[in-house]
């Protein structure tokens, strides 16, 4: 990306997500080992890597759908799953977890919309229940955001009469009808038909043109190019490479990226 672009000029010094030496383990399988990452406000950070290195355990370590097992990760001004009493870490109940996570957006793989109700219900049912807002305020904000994802027609349709690529939008819709500080992505489109991808994609780099802080686990390259500030490669839990997309691409350090990019640019 060039110094001008929006999202950069929005950045701040003091980094929106800080992610200090986090480990994980699932058993005797360690998935993220001393894990650091600081993300400042208005980046888009790209996450790629092969299955099984870590890079949707550590989004979902973030939003604390994970519990981790050392290190530290603040984001939006959070310390997550975890308050300070009298210099003590004590862990947060799943309430005050709650909280916290409403600062930050999740887009899933699969979606996850209610499918008993309608689309524009999907979009302000958080902001009315947990937020407690005015339901006439939010539907009309969600009506700006179906137009934003580019669905101003499908606020009376059910899931089911939507396509992969129309649900992931409203999804996306609903996870900014909260209005959150940070926006979390785990593999947006890896559920999608082909011709559905570049909707949604679309959808994302417009998104981040607007300021959005992102930080992406995704497999699509181009949109790494097109969007990202900066490209991580995880491998085995660790993080191996992190560079802007220029030199991601261009001239990688490690031959664990040359690797995965030889793969991944051939298909």
């Amino acid at each position: 990306m060039t110094d001008n672009s929006p999202h950069l000029s929005a950045s701040a010094d003091v980094p929106i997500v800080t992610i200090e030496n986090v480990t994980k383990s699932f058993g005797d399988n360690h998935v993220l080992r001393d894990v650091s990452l600081n993300v400042k406000k208005g980046e888009v950070v790209v996450i790629c890597g092969r299955s099984g290195s870590g890079k949707s355990t550590l989004l979902r370590c973030i939003d604390q759908l994970e519990s981790i097992d050392g290190g530290t990760i603040r984001a939006a001004g959070h310390l997550m799953g975890f308050k300070e009493k009298k210099g003590v870490r004590v862990p947060m109940r799943e309430s005050e977890i709650a909280v916290q996570q409403r600062d930050l957006g999740m887009v899933f793989q699969n979606f996850n919309l209610f499918p008993h109700i309608s689309v524009i219900d999907n979009i302000t049912i958080g902001p009315v229940r947990i937020l407690g807002r005015n339901k006439a305020e939010v539907r009309e904000e969600a009506r700006a955001l179906l137009a934003r994802v580019g669905l101003p027609d499908k606020e009376n349709a059910y899931p089911r009469q939507l396509s992969g690529g129309q649900q992931q939008r409203v999804a996306i819709a609903r996870a900014l009808a909260m209005k959150p500080k940070v926006m979390l992505f785990d593999e947006p489109t890896s559920a999608l038909d082909p011709e559905m991808i570049s909707e949604v994609l679309d959808v994302m780099v417009d998104l981040s043109k607007q300021g959005m802080t992102m930080i992406v686990v995704t497999h699509e390259m181009g949109f790494a190019r097109a969007a990202a500030d900066r490209v991580i490669l995880m491998h085995g839990g660790d993080i191996v490479e992190e560079a802007p997309p220029e030199k991601f691409f261009g001239n990688p350090d490690s031959e664990h990226t040359r690797l995965f990019l030889s793969k991944i640019l051939s298909h």
